[in-house]
């Protein structure tokens, strides 16, 4: 059975480091994983969607409305924003910051007020933390993607040390001890 994990975020966040770490740990563990970056205007703080499936044989990277297992957002609008792509039994696992888009900056519009109560009222299984005070916790605010990482793994039935030893393979070694205690803060477990 084929699992479904869409990585949603504004760009320069981290989410391509957060799906590279995903489909290295899934490799690892014997999944057949297929990684598919969508890029918006990523360079210029648009959204980023990257999908993460894996199973035992996948055939296509995309997923379709309706087909996520997980959404994992950096921001609680681009959870919003991608929500219909949950299934009914799905759950979003979301950073509680807020990132004001284009025409929220230019005066257009306002940032929409009470997202994760919105969220909730749609049927949506929401974990929602702040994770851009635990990645300062942990020494540098570029560690959200690996905050939220560590609250993913919460979901998996792979043991902790596999996640650590797939951050040690897909992070610099200089930044490695902060990502490390920014995994186990995201996990809860520090």
């Amino acid at each position: 059975m084929t699992k479904n994990i869409m990585i949603v975020g504004v760009g320069g966040q981290g989410s391509l480091l957060a799906s590279k770490l995903l489909g290295h740990l899934l490799l690892s563990e014997g999944y057949d994983v297929k990684v598919s970056e969508v890029h918006g205007m990523s360079q210029r703080g648009g959204s980023v969607v990257t999908y993460v499936r894996f199973g035992e044989k996948v055939y296509s990277p995309i997923i379709d409305k309706g087909e996520a297992d997980i959404i994992v957002s950096f921001e609680k609008l681009e959870a919003a924003r991608y929500l219909e792509y949950l299934k009914p039994e799905g759950r979003i696992i979301v950073n509680t910051q807020e990132i004001d888009p284009m025409p929220v900056i230019t005066g257009a519009m306002s940032y929409p007020a009470d997202l994760i109560n919105k969220l909730e009222a749609k049927g949506a299984k929401v974990d929602a933390m702040d994770c851009l005070t635990l990645a300062n916790e942990a020494g540098s605010s570029k560690a959200v993607n690996i905050v939220l990482m560590g609250r993913v793994s919460k979901y998996f039935d792979i043991p902790v040390e596999k996640w650590q030893k797939a951050i040690e393979e897909c992070v610099p070694a200089k930044f490695l001890e902060l990502n490390q205690k920014a995994f186990l803060l995201g996990r809860g477990e520090v």
